[in-house]
């Protein structure tokens, strides 16, 4: 009677504890419209960094700047109009 009792708690106690270790659901997917938003988001991020990076250099002269942030400029708006196609 006592094997019979110790068996079927260890065996309860296994299973609960493979029960346990099961994987969480996976979380849900984000639409389109949101991926697109946080992809426009980090654009903008990294535009502002370079445009920072950009007028702050201390040996770039002004028309080394002006340049440069046209070719930023072209570049990110390049980039947003084919993120807004993607909507």
């Amino acid at each position: 009677m006592k094997k019979l009792l110790i068996s079927t708690l260890l065996i309860l106690g296994l299973s609960m504890n493979v029960s346990a270790q099961k994987r969480p659901p996976a979380p849900p997917h984000p639409s389109k419209t949101e991926l697109v938003n946080i992809k426009m988001q980090e654009l903008t991020k990294k535009y502002n960094t370079e445009k920072k990076l950009i007028l702050n250099h201390p040996l770039a002269t002004k028309q080394m700047k002006r340049d440069q942030m046209k070719a930023l400029n072209q570049r990110y708006a390049t980039e947003k109009r084919l993120l807004r196609q993607a909507k």
